[in-house]
């Protein structure tokens, strides 16, 4: 019997896709307890053809792909939701390793918690070619969004919600709340986010909280690309477009106004306790999410 479904959306990253199901297939979990849906959104590279492949090396496992035509994360980890057996969702992304124990924890974690519908495991940052000088912790948040909250099981505290790449839910939560919005989350090279803090809050206001299982672990890997100044510029650009989005759709524009001149105060104070070389670039983020924040819609 199926009880957890482990969810992957992937988009043209077929190297990386098939490092993390190597992570997948080293489960100590039992076979028979979970499987892995892998979401094609609209690839164009080889990933087809590379997973089939993968699958059949490995058919102790119940690997499958299914396809979702619309463009968007959101559409793709819906698509997964839906195409999924388990009564537990766990979601994770293809740039992405996780620890051996992983899908027993949260099989465990649900199964001794009945009450609770949502959760978070722990994020550990990866740099193949080594973590910048200039990276802060500051910065460091959308890049790779670590997460360490100890390592006992948890509520997450106030103002902290699972991070996108390792998350997981029980069905009823999705079937209750909804899934991912559509408006919001990545759309091929665009890089909106938001989808997930959408998600969580809407379990907020159902009354639901999140858990933090530490016994969960991911490591996000972060490759050079990803540290170039144009991706962090669109990045944090995108990041600030995200937050407007959900501001207006909620009607709290203005106080998301009002907070960015908070974060602007806070970041230069913080500017000058640092080094010039990270000082710079968190002032740059900065810059660059009120850019976002402030940009007319359907601007990128």
């Amino acid at each position: 019997m199926i009880r957890l479904s482990l969810i992957i959306a992937t988009y043209n990253r077929a190297r990386p896709l098939l490092e993390a199901l190597e992570s997948v297939v080293a489960q100590d979990a039992p076979p028979a307890l979970w499987e892995c849906v892998v979401v094609n959104n609209n690839s164009q590279d080889d990933t087809e053809a590379r997973f089939a492949d993968f699958a059949a090396r490995h058919p102790a496992f119940a690997l499958r792909m299914v396809r979702e035509p619309r463009q968007g994360l959101s559409h793709a980890r819906n698509c997964g939701i839906a195409a999924a057996r388990g009564e537990y969702l766990a979601i994770i992304d293809d740039d992405e390793r996780i620890n051996p124990g992983f899908v027993a924890a949260y099989i465990r974690f649900f199964d001794t918690h009945p009450d609770a519908v949502a959760a978070g495991g722990r994020i550990i940052p990866e740099y193949p070619a080594g973590r910048p000088a200039w990276m802060s912790r500051f910065v460091e948040r959308p890049v790779a969004n670590p997460l360490d909250l100890g390592g006992r099981v948890r509520l997450f505290p106030a103002g902290r919600i699972p991070g996108g790449g390792n998350m997981a839910l029980r069905r009823t939560a999705v079937e209750r709340c909804g899934g991912f919005d559509p408006a919001l989350g990545r759309v091929g090279g665009r890089l909106i986010g938001g989808e997930e803090s959408d998600l969580f809050a809407r379990l907020a206001r159902a009354g639901e909280r999140c858990w933090y299982v530490p016994d969960a672990v991911m490591w996000h890997i972060i490759p050079p690309e990803k540290l170039t100044d144009d991706y962090l510029a669109r990045l944090a650009y995108n990041v600030g477009v995200s937050q407007q989005l959900r501001a207006r759709r909620d009607g709290r524009y203005a106080a998301a106004v009002v907070r960015e001149g908070g974060k602007w105060c806070a970041t230069l104070v913080l500017a000058c306790t640092m080094r010039p070389c990270r000082a710079v670039r968190l002032l740059r983020m900065r810059y660059r999410i009120a850019c976002g924040l402030f940009a007319s819609l359907g601007r990128e």
